[in-house]
C-alpha cells in the first residue's frame, strides 16, 4: 500500500511540474522552470495535495464534496509547503500577495477554487488512470524510487537554503 501512495506522489507531482510549466506558458511568465528538486522535475505541492485529496474526496461523496474538500485539502497542502519552504528552508516558490483575500501570500480564494476544480479532474479523470498505471510499476522499483527521491529532495533543500533562491536548480540553464 505504501508503494502505491509513493507512486501516486511521484506521478501527481511530475502533473503538477507539466502543470505549472503550461501555466506559466500560458501566461507568459518569464520565469517557465516550475521545479523544486535538483534533478527530479516534480512540483511536491501537487504531489502532497493530490495525496490529500485522494484521503478525504472519494468520488462517492459528489461532485459538491469533492470539489469543497479537495480544494481545501490542496489549499492546506499548498500553505504547508509555502511555510516549509519559507521557514525551513528560506525560499518562495510562489506569491499570492497580489489577490485579494491571500493569507501571507501562500495561498489565496482565486487558487483555492482552481484547486477545488482540479480535484474533480483528478478524483474522476485522473485517478483512475493514475491509479491503473501506478498499479502496473514493479514493486521493485518501490525502495530505489524513495530513495532517490529523498535524496532529490534533502539535497535541494540544502541547496535552497545555502543560496536563499530558486534558481539554484536551474543547474542547466548557462
Amino acid at each position: 500500500m505504501f508503494l502505491r501512495w509513493l507512486w501516486y506522489f511521484i506521478i501527481y507531482s511530475a502533473l503538477g511540474f507539466l502543470l505549472e510549466i503550461t501555466f506559466a506558458h500560458l501566461i507568459g511568465h518569464p520565469k517557465r522552470d516550475r521545479k523544486c528538486f535538483l534533478l527530479l522535475p516534480l512540483c511536491p505541492v501537487y504531489g502532497l495535495g493530490a495525496l490529500l485529496i485522494l484521503w478525504i474526496a472519494r468520488p462517492g461523496y459528489g461532485p459538491a464534496w469533492v470539489f469543497l474538500a479537495g480544494g481545501l485539502a490542496a489549499t492546506g497542502a499548498e500553505l504547508l509547503m509555502g511555510l516549509f519552504y519559507r521557514y525551513a528552508v528560506g525560499v518562495e516558490f510562489w506569491d499570492y500577495s497580489d489577490f485579494p483575500g491571500n493569507a501571507a501570500g501562500l495561498v489565496c480564494p482565486q487558487f483555492a477554487a482552481v484547486w477545488g476544480l482540479l480535484a474533480l479532474a483528478l478524483v474522476y479523470w485522473v485517478h483512475p488512470v493514475a491509479a491503473a498505471l501506478a498499479s502496473a510499476i514493479p514493486d521493485g522499483l518501490g525502495p530505489p524510487a524513495a530513495i532517490l527521491l529523498v535524496c532529490d529532495a534533502l539535497v535541494s533543500s540544502a541547496a535552497l537554503r545555502r543560496t536563499g533562491t530558486t534558481e539554484v536548480l536551474r543547474w542547466y540553464v548557462p
